[in-house]
């Protein structure tokens, strides 16, 4: 199972936003700009995200997108179902009945196999909607204060550099 780059691209689009002034909501052209990623590509990653209740679109010139609740509240699930849809593994076309010419024993077989990629669904189901994007983030910064900047005018690297600076 390979999950597509939307669900990074949109794990990337979460970082920015919560990183982002929370006045400020960042604008769609300067996420696919940093993120090197088409404007229309873009909109369609965030659209899925909005529908998905994880990010709001405010319209207008001083507009752009900022989260739709805490970040602390976002898990991981969440993110990768509003790119994939539900975590479902075992495509079940029924396949192993035609294979085996309805034997006496395909009805076993298929129900044994569909138990265990369903065990397997809920496995990833519960790993992924255990971690956050909170949990993520910090780790990554190996901070428990998120910094706060307008990437709309600064980038992280602008950032770090200058807190790096205030230290020496």
């Amino acid at each position: 199972m390979m999950l597509t780059k939307g669900v990074e691209q949109a794990i990337c689009i979460i970082v920015l936003l919560a990183t982002q002034e929370s006045n400020a909501p960042l604008a769609s052209d300067e996420i696919s700009r940093r993120l090197e990623v088409s404007p229309s590509y873009m909109k369609k990653i965030m659209r899925k995200l909005v529908v998905k209740k994880l990010v709001t679109s405010v319209p207008g010139t001083n507009g752009g997108i900022s989260l739709a609740k805490d970040l602390e509240d976002i898990n991981m699930l969440e993110v990768i179902e509003a790119m994939e849809g539900p975590i479902a593994i075992f495509p079940d076309s029924g396949l192993i009945r035609k294979a085996f010419e309805n034997g006496p024993h395909v009805q076993k077989g298929e129900s044994l196999l569909r138990q265990v990629f369903r065990q397997a669904d809920g496995l990833l189901i519960d790993y992924f909607s255990n971690i956050t994007a909170a949990d993520l983030l910090k780790e990554s910064l190996g901070t428990n204060e998120l910094p706060l900047l307008d990437w709309n005018t600064t980038s992280l690297g602008d950032y770090l550099n200058q807190k790096s600076g205030e230290k020496k």
